[in-house]
């Protein structure tokens, strides 16, 4: 079977990505940055690269998404997977589009099917429309993202602006008529980006059988469910062994907010300031992480949780001119509290938000990441070695969509690693 490689343009994505394809049976390793996997290729069936890129310039989200495809391709990938959110996170100019297009230049291939559907999740494509849960994505929270406001629909008028390719779509009456249909379909659709509508797990298998033959696929972790790998028992153990744990919320979604809302009544908290981040941004760090080392030693198996934005709370409205805006300023914070409580003890990190996991991995120094037990659809408990301080250590991290898990997440998603 070829190796599989993927390119996820946020962390939590390249884990979502990962659980599902261990899920059905390949031995997936997760890679930080364009290196190449440390681990024998002999023993995996897919690469998933974890970038930064979904909200980076698009220059820099098509130089890095290269840069990825071509480690990817030197170690013997014959296939690539081009992973973005199910919600389709975007811009008018990128970089969904913009990083297909490359993909498929680079590779000398005309087409690829677009599919963010997973229903697991709640996204569903219909008539080229995606909806999250019963809302036109367009009237979902999303339509307010920070970074990525979501404010149609239509994934076609979405795509357009951002690719070179024409973008076609397939309905339902062809992915429900088989995979033969739709592959005569694509047949036919000459150099494109192919939306395919999918509202069931059954969609998403036709298109996958309709897809087998494809050097490049793109959508969501959704699609991967239609895969199967060689080695159904891949999953690995993500333990890291017991140490004290916290949860670092820097998601803005409502799906977060209502979660951090939840928590505030069973865990010690502290929401970050940004008033106070901008006059002393180390004095206030120092204050997060004395907080929790407090708390760990007032209750060591109760984590603290360190958020963000809560229910009805709104970011910074202005940036003060030449600061530091408000959204990155949270997520640097974030990242240095993880390292700064990492070093004296820290063994358990859920962290929400892809932004903010992208900035926590890094500032933990680590290189690839092991997929573990699954708390919620998407969302995996990893095991990786980080290195702080020069001192090498494992940790258990989870790494949450901003949109993905239960209301509970916070309190019961550390039950998978006892």
């Amino acid at each position: 079977m070829p190796l599989i490689g993927a390119i996820a343009d946020d962390f939590t994505g390249a884990t979502d990505l990962a659980t599902m394809l261990v899920s059905r049976g390949f031995r997936t390793a997760v890679v930080i940055g364009t290196a190449a996997p440390a681990e024998p290729l002999d023993e995996l069936d897919a690469v998933v690269v974890a970038l930064k890129s979904r909200t980076a310039p698009v220059d820099d989200a098509v130089r890095d998404s290269l840069a990825a495809l071509r480690a990817l391709r030197t170690a013997g990938c014959e296939r690539i997977y081009v992973k973005y959110c199910s919600t389709f996170d975007s811009t008018p100019t990128g970089n969904i589009g913009p990083v297909v297009d490359a993909v498929l230049d680079e590779l000398g291939a005309d087409r690829a099917v677009v599919v963010p559907s997973f229903p697991a999740t709640g996204r569903t494509v219909h008539r080229g429309h995606l909806f999250v849960g019963d809302q036109p994505l367009a009237e979902s929270p999303m339509r307010d993202h920070p970074l990525t406001p979501m404010r149609d629909s239509n994934l076609l008028r979405l795509l357009a602006p951002q690719t070179r390719r024409p973008v076609r779509l397939i309905g339902h009456d062809v992915v429900r008529a088989g995979a033969d249909a739709v592959r005569d379909e694509l047949a036919g659709t000459g150099s494109a980006l192919v939306v395919v509508d999918a509202a069931t797990d059954a969609d998403l298998k036709t298109i996958a059988a309709a897809t087998a033959e494809d050097p490049v696929l793109t959508g969501g972790a959704g699609l991967a469910l239609g895969l199967t790998g060689p080695h159904p028992d891949s999953a690995r153990a993500s333990s890291a062994g017991a140490g004290p744990a916290v949860v670092l919320a820097g998601s803005a979604s409502a799906a977060t907010r209502n979660q951090v809302t939840h928590a505030k009544s069973a865990l010690p908290h502290r929401k970050l300031d940004i008033a106070a981040l901008r006059a002393d941004f180390d004095a206030a760090v120092a204050d997060l992480v004395e907080f929790a080392r407090a708390r760990w030693a007032a209750d060591p198996d109760l984590p603290p949780l360190i958020y963000a934005v809560g229910v009805g709370d709104e970011l910074e409205a202005a940036t003060p001119e030449g600061a530091t805006p408000a959204g990155e300023l949270l997520e640097r914070a974030l990242a240095r509290c993880a390292s700064e409580l990492v070093a004296p003890g820290a063994r358990r990190l859920l962290v929400a938000g892809g932004e903010t996991s992208g900035a926590v991995v890094l500032a933990l120094g680590a290189t690839a990441l092991h997929v573990g037990a699954q708390i919620a659809p998407g969302v995996p408990w990893c095991r990786m070695e980080s290195h702080v301080d020069g001192q090498d250590r494992p940790v258990d991290v989870a790494l949450k969509s901003g949109n993905f898990g239960g209301i509970d997440i916070f309190t019961t998603a550390w039950d998978a690693l006892s």
